[in-house]
């Protein structure tokens, strides 16, 4: 076991004595009125359902986008920075973490990762078996109600355990059919029969990849929203082993998001072991406490001109 699988197990561990287990049901919608924070396009300043992404348009990196995320669940710290505090104070941490990457021209579109899907270990196998839990969904709806507020992106975070991936993502359809909602894969955590989440490093088939993203793209198509936010977390070719066989689909701004941690050394190999730039926009990954020393935005920058997206766990 990799000392990167050890720690993201006793992550996990820790978050099972917080965590719900059991969705509930979809929570009304709160009050989306829209603060001050972000200029609200025509749409939120009516208080109807968006038709544009923050800051207008229809297309996630158009208009010279620069995404900047927080990543965890919500309620706790123990998996990722997103949930150590409330998400309209994580707004505001995240534009601070995210204006130090922007060059000239370009505009800051912060994201919540938000893991809705977390996978679990070999003592929690779930009502199904499938070692995985779903947060609950009045959280969730938090979030989005927050995302409103504040013009920020919402990322559905998957660690779908031993169940694939689309079935875990027609779960989250409900979240899927808002504007600014997009979708997240974490292959880590995919495993197979007699496989343990945090025991062994997950995989997923690129064929199972298009199963979901054209899922996610027809939805996206059928209800007229603007383009999605899709990404798929690597870290290893093994967790992707055919990645280039991923087909791009209409409706979806495709990230391949690269998450080594470690030395600036170690990081940059993992990104050149694994990336590939002429299919996917490119995203990366920060890490508070695992880099050391930690990247600052212009090395990531300089370093890595085709990245359009970093996350911080």
């Amino acid at each position: 076991m990799t000392r990167g699988t050890r720690a993201r197990l006793a992550a996990l561990t820790t978050a099972l004595l917080t965590l719900p287990l059991l969705a509930g049901p979809p929570a009304q919608a709160a009050d989306r009125t829209p603060t001050a924070e972000v200029a609200a396009t025509g749409d939120r300043a009516a208080g109807r359902t968006p038709s544009r992404l923050p800051g207008g348009g229809k297309t996630v990196f158009g208009r010279k986008r620069f995404l900047t995320a927080y990543y965890g669940t919500a309620g706790t710290g123990s998996l990722g920075v997103l949930g150590e505090t409330d998400p309209d104070r994580a707004f505001r941490r995240i534009v601070r973490a995210g204006k130090p990457f922007l060059r000239r021209g370009e505009r800051l579109l912060p994201v919540y990762e938000l893991i809705v899907t977390v996978a679990d270990g070999a003592d929690f196998p779930g009502t199904d078996g499938d070692h995985a839990h779903d947060v609950l969904h009045s959280r969730v709806q938090a979030y989005i109600d927050a995302a409103r507020r504040n013009g920020v992106l919402l990322l559905l975070d998957l660690q779908p355990g031993r169940t694939d991936f689309l079935a875990t993502a027609k779960r989250w359809e409900w979240a899927l059919e808002d504007p600014w909602v997009g979708l997240a894969l974490d292959p880590e955590w995919r495993v197979g029969p007699g496989e343990f989440p945090g025991q062994t490093i997950g995989s997923v088939s690129a064929r199972e990849i298009n199963r979901t993203a054209g899922w996610l793209s027809r939805l996206t198509r059928d209800n007229g929203l603007p383009e999605k936010l899709f990404v798929i977390h690597q870290f290893t070719t093994g967790m992707v082993p055919d990645i280039r066989k991923v087909r791009r689909r209409d409706g979806l701004a495709m990230v391949q998001h690269v998450d080594g941690f470690g030395s600036p050394a170690d990081k940059l190999a993992t990104y050149r072991n694994v990336a590939v730039p002429r299919k996917f926009t490119m995203g990366f990954k920060v890490f508070y406490d695992e880099d050391v020393p930690r990247m600052r935005p212009q090395q990531v920058r300089r370093a890595l001109p085709d990245v359009r997206f970093v996350s911080y766990q």
